[in-house]
């Protein structure tokens, strides 16, 4: 069985970020995967929707849940990212001021995405926005 999730996601609007992670945990704890598998990607999904509500105008999240993984790709409309390999050291920030005054923007967003998922795939054309794939293993209990 395949269960398929969509999201769309407001640039700015930081009042709904977390709304697609918290939905995909609940999800998870239905098909009974692990805590501490749901764990990972919960905080995978929640950093790449805090990414694209901080930088991109808006962007599409797309997860699909089979029985021993689950895929999610982000794609935004937004800046896009420069310099990949440079975005991907912890503590480096595009953030704007108001975005790190709000507690965002530390630099950890694609780092923690990285360590917390089984594969990860970044692309990106400046001006025009990023694509961040991502999929996470795991078995039921």
């Amino acid at each position: 069985m395949v269960t398929e999730l969509h999201f769309l996601i407001h640039g700015g609007d930081f009042t709904k970020t977390g709304s697609a992670s918290s939905k995909v945990k609940k999800t998870l704890k239905s098909l009974n995967i692990e805590p501490k598998q749901i764990k990972r990607i919960v905080v995978a999904i929640y950093e790449a929707e805090i990414n694209v509500t901080a930088h991109a105008s808006e962007g599409v999240m797309n997860v699909t849940i089979s029985e021993h993984e689950i895929k999610v790709t982000i794609t935004d409309k937004g800046p896009g990212i420069e310099n990949i390999e440079k975005a991907m050291e912890a503590g480096y920030s595009t953030a704007s001021k108001e975005v790190r005054e709000m507690g965002f923007g530390a630099g950890m967003g694609l780092p923690n995405i990285k360590k917390n998922t089984d594969e990860l795939e970044i692309s990106s054309v400046p001006g025009q926005g990023t694509t961040v794939r991502f999929k996470c293993y795991f078995d039921k209990i």
